[in-house]
C-alpha cells in the first residue's frame, strides 16, 4: 500500500488540501483573508485557500518525522528577507499562523501534542493521510492507463 513518503510532495499536498476543504471540518480562523504569512513579506497570499495548501503542508511534513515544534515550522515556511541594497538574509514565517494551522489540525484529530514537545500525527491522522496517498497513487495510475488507451488508437 503506497503512503506519503511514496508520492510527490506537491500532488500529495493539492489532494489533502482540497480533501480538508471539501470535508469542511478544518476551523479557519476569521482574519485568514487580511495576514501576511512573515515579517518578511510585503503582501498577504493571493490564494484564497492557502491556510489549506499551507495546513497541508505542515501536516506531511510533521508526517514524515516524529516530533516538529512550532520553530521548526517557522524556519520551514521562512523566505528571503530583502533589505534594499544590503545582503538578504533568512527570516521566519509568523509563528501565530503556524500555532493556528497546528491547533485547528489538533481539533479535527490529525495531529496531537507529544509530552516531550512538539506536535506528531495521530492514529487517525495517520491512516487519513495513507488513505490520501493511496488515492492520489490511484488517480495518477488511472490517468496514466487513459493516457494509454487514446496512443493505443492513434496508432491504429
Amino acid at each position: 500500500m503506497p503512503g506519503v513518503r511514496d508520492i510527490s510532495a506537491e500532488a500529495f499536498i493539492t489532494a489533502y488540501a482540497s480533501h480538508l476543504k471539501r470535508s469542511g471540518k478544518l476551523e479557519v480562523p476569521v482574519w485568514v483573508d487580511l495576514v501576511k504569512t512573515g515579517s518578511f513579506k510585503e503582501l498577504a497570499p493571493y490564494d484564497p485557500d492557502w491556510y489549506y495548501v499551507r495546513a497541508a503542508a505542515v501536516a506531511r511534513h510533521i508526517y514524515l518525522r516524529k516530533d516538529v515544534g512550532i520553530g521548526a515550522l517557522t524556519k520551514l515556511h521562512g523566505g528571503r528577507n530583502r533589505r534594499g541594497n544590503r545582503p538578504s538574509h533568512h527570516a521566519d514565517s509568523s509563528a501565530s499562523v503556524q500555532r493556528k494551522i497546528c491547533q485547528s489540525l489538533e481539533k479535527i484529530g490529525v495531529l496531537e501534542q507529544h509530552e516531550n514537545g512538539g506536535r506528531r500525527i495521530s492514529q487517525d491522522g495517520q491512516r487519513d493521510l495513507d488513505r490520501i496517498a493511496t488515492a492520489v497513487v490511484e488517480a495518477a495510475k488511472e490517468e496514466e492507463d487513459e493516457e494509454d488507451e487514446e496512443e493505443e488508437e492513434d496508432d491504429e
